[in-house]
C-alpha cells in the first residue's frame, strides 16, 4: 500500500499561487493520505470548501476531516435569513478503503501574546486494511515552541497506547436495539497497530523525535510495542537523509525535515520504501511517501 503525508498549505505552492488541484494530482494514486492545513470558507482560498473540492478531485477516496480551528463565517442573505457557515482549518485523511470510524483530539494550546498560535488537533481513524485493522492518524503539531509540541506528543502517545483499552467510538452489548445505536454492526476494532503521519514542526535531532521513537530506537535493534519507528529508518535510511520543507530565511535557502510517517513496532518490518518528492511544488512542504505491506495477513506472534 502507498501512503502519503502532505501539508498542502491550503493549496498555495512555492510560487505563491493558489491551486488545490496541483496538490490533488500529487496524491491521487495513494491508498491512504494524511493531509494537513486544509481550509474551509476562508477568504484567502476564495471561500472554497476544500474537503468538498478534494472529494470531487479524488472521487475514489473516502475522507474524514477534523477542523480544530473553527470560527463563525456566517452572513445575512438579502432576504434577512442567515447563511450558516464555518471558517475551518485542520487535518484530513483520505482512503481508498472505507474509514470505519474517526475521532478528533484537541491538542494542548498555549495562549500567546505573539506570534499567533492556533488550535491544532490529531485526527485518528480506523481502516480495515487487507492485513487487518490499522489506525491511521493525521497530525499537525504547534509551530511555536518545543515545550508545547512535547505536551502535544505526550497526549498523542498516551491516546495511542490506551486505544485497545478504551475501544473505538462505541463498545459493549446493545441493550437498546430499538434505538439502533449499532446499525447492526459488530463492535468496531481499536487495534494497537497504528501509523501516525503529519507535520511535526520538529527536526529529527530534536526531543520531539525521541518522544516518538524512544531513547533506544529501531536502528539500535529495539522495537517498542507501544512506541513508534520512523518509517524512513525502517526502510534503511538515516533520520537526517531527507528534508520535507523549504523556506528562505535572510536570503538563505533553509531546508528541514518536519514531516514524518511513524509506524508502530509491529508494522516496522512491513515498511518497504520511503521517499520525499522534492520536485512537487504545490506547497511549501513536500509529499512524504511510504510503501508498506498491508496486503498480506499477519503471521506468527506479531498480529497487527
Amino acid at each position: 500500500m502507498k501512503l502519503i503525508s502532505y501539508n498542502i498549505q491550503y493549496g498555495f505552492g512555492l510560487d505563491g499561487s493558489y491551486d488545490l488541484s496541483r496538490a490533488a494530482k500529487a496524491i491521487a494514486d495513494a491508498d491512504v493520505i494524511a493531509l494537513q492545513e486544509v481550509d474551509r470558507h476562508w477568504s484567502r482560498t476564495n471561500f472554497e470548501d476544500q474537503p468538498a473540492r478534494l472529494a470531487a478531485l479524488l472521487p475514489q477516496h473516502y475522507q474524514a476531516y477534523a477542523p480544530g480551528f473553527d470560527m463563525d463565517a456566517s452572513f445575512i442573505r438579502p432576504d434577512g435569513s442567515v447563511e450558516n457557515r464555518r471558517r475551518q482549518f485542520g487535518p484530513m485523511i483520505l482512503s481508498k478503503f472505507p474509514i470505519v470510524w474517526s475521532r478528533m483530539h484537541l491538542l494542548p494550546l498555549a495562549r500567546m501574546v505573539r506570534p499567533i498560535n492556533t488550535q491544532t488537533v490529531a485526527l485518528e481513524t480506523m481502516i480495515r486494511t487487507p492485513a487487518g485493522p490499522v489506525r491511521f492518524w493525521s497530525v499537525h503539531l504547534a509551530h511555536v515552541g518545543t515545550e508545547e509540541r512535547l505536551r502535544q506528543l505526550d497526549i498523542i502517545v498516551e491516546l495511542n497506547r490506551a486505544s485497545p483499552r478504551t475501544g473505538g467510538p462505541w463498545s459493549g452489548a446493545d441493550d437498546e436495539p430499538h434505538r439502533n445505536w449499532t446499525e447492526g454492526e459488530a463492535e468496531p476494532e481499536a487495534p494497537l497497530a497504528s501509523i501516525i503521519m503529519g507535520d511535526f514542526n520538529a527536526v529529527p535531532t530534536g526531543p520531539e523525535y525521541t518522544r516518538m521513537v524512544g531513547t533506544q530506537p529501531f536502528h539500535c535493534g529495539v522495537l517498542y510495542s507501544d512506541l513508534f519507528v520512523d518509517a524512513a529508518v525502517a526502510a534503511g535510511h538515516q533520520p537526517t537523509d531527507f528534508y520535507s520543507h523549504e523556506r528562505v530565511v535572510n536570503s538563505v535557502l533553509d531546508r528541514r525535515r518536519l514531516d514524518y510517517c511513524f509506524v508502530s513496532g509491529a508494522l516496522a518490518p512491513r515498511v518497504r520504501s520511503y521517499a520525499v518528492d522534492v520536485s512537487e511544488r504545490a506547497s511549501d512542504h513536500f509529499p512524504v511517501m511510504l510503501d508498506i505491506d498491508l496486503e498480506t495477513l499477519p503471521v506468527g506472534n506479531h498480529p497487527l
